[in-house]
């Protein structure tokens, strides 16, 4: 329920956003400007130690602020329903704003939460069930809401998709409290703490740039698989059933799969096979590339690459766990949440360059070379990196 709550608000301000504008009749320059208004998950490291710092009078320091940025998201969002497109571009610019801010705030708090309230050796599943609720919200606010365009006005959609908010509401009043923790005195303990308590260990750099590399090939083949589907010659209908539906759906049979497969392996040979997976799915794409198109193909290329991109993010979002301590986890796990797509970002940019120069072929087979480093720097990362009593699940 947590996982749907999370999940829900980050089409409303994406895709299904850009879909109610374009039918208002906004441009297309200024319906890509609206993509800035996603900027907050990107940077919500800097507000976290706020959440770790700050107590509100009521449940908990988790709970608390979960229910607080739920109520404010409602309103954000049927405040959205009210404006849309047609009445102020300003407004609804600053409305999507808001609501990418109290979103991201809200993942912040529940990363935390979860962080906070799952032993070690219940984090795989922990993780698989919340990846299950956020995929299904992001249907519910993508693919539902658009369905729903067709029957129903716009601002009548947006305003439903605020009251299934209330799922979340209903699942912070019942979930139990987390451990309790020494409280933080300062703000500068709040700001500084964090980083000097995982600096201080052995191998923090090394685990850093694991971040950044592990999910970097996958990233980089990712970023434009659905530019070379169409150049195949598939269609939108073939698209959309198979790269969009089946693709939801493998992923979250991906995240369970580790859910079930990660306390038997442990945490590192968990990294280490379903990043190996990660980086070997992309022989499909090459397949396909050289082949041309073909449907079987196609079907075995997105089941395989989203059942171990599944496999694979379980497992980095179980890594980023232990490493956090309870006192910082809002602060820390955001920090590693924004390490961790840093490359995909920063360097997945070229991916464009990369495919124009090499050829589709050489290309996908040059993202699984891409995702060599960060599955070899698994095999030197110092066991002492989990803070103690966020210790690794099992050997």
């Amino acid at each position: 329920m947590l996982g749907f709550s999370s999940g829900l608000p980050l089409a409303l301000v994406g895709h299904t956003l850009t879909a109610w504008m374009t039918d208002a009749g906004v441009d297309l320059k200024t319906v890509g400007f609206f993509t800035a208004v996603m900027l907050p998950y990107s940077i919500k490291f800097l507000w976290a130690p706020l959440v770790d710092i700050v107590r509100l009078p009521f449940l908990d320091r988790r709970r608390s602020w979960a229910l607080v940025f739920q109520v404010l998201l409602v309103i954000a969002i049927v405040t959205m329903a009210s404006i849309g497109p047609s009445k102020s571009r300003v407004a609804l610019a600053a409305c999507a704003l808001t609501i990418a801010f109290l979103a991201a705030s809200q993942d912040i708090v529940l990363d935390a939460y979860r962080t906070d309230i799952l032993a070690p050796d219940e984090r795989a599943a922990g993780t698989a069930t919340f990846v299950t609720g956020y995929r299904i919200g992001m249907l519910a606010s993508g693919s539902l809401a658009l369905v729903l365009a067709d029957i129903f006005p716009w601002p009548v959609v947006y305003g439903s998709m605020a009251g299934l908010i209330s799922i979340g509401i209903i699942a912070i009043l019942l979930a139990p409290s987390p451990p309790a923790v020494t409280p933080i005195r300062s703000l500068e303990e709040a700001v500084t703490a964090p980083f000097r308590n995982f600096f201080s260990r052995s191998g923090a750099i090394l685990a850093l740039v694991f971040l950044m590399l592990y999910k970097l090939g996958d990233a980089f083949a990712g970023a434009l698989t659905t530019r070379f589907f169409k150049e195949t010659g598939f269609t939108n209908t073939e698209l959309g059933t198979f790269h969009s539906g089946v693709g939801l759906f493998a992923t979250i049979a991906g995240a369970f799969l580790a859910g079930w497969l990660q306390p038997l392996l442990g945490e590192r040979k968990s990294l280490l096979i379903f990043g190996s997976l990660q980086a070997l799915t992309n022989v499909f794409f090459v397949i396909l590339a050289i082949t041309g198109k073909s449907l079987p193909l196609l079907i075995s290329a997105v089941i395989f690459d989203n059942i171990a991109a599944g496999l694979g993010s379980a497992a980095l979002m179980v890594f980023q766990m232990s490493l956090c301590e309870a006192r910082f986890s809002a602060t820390q796990f955001a920090l590693f949440s924004a390490i961790s797509s840093v490359g995909a970002r920063v360097l997945g940019g070229f991916s464009g360059v990369m495919a124009q120069s090499l050829g589709w072929p050489l290309f996908f087979g040059v993202t699984i070379l891409i995702a060599v480093p960060g599955i070899l720097l698994i095999l030197v990362l110092p066991r002492s990196l989990a803070e103690p009593g966020n210790g690794e699940s099992a050997r």
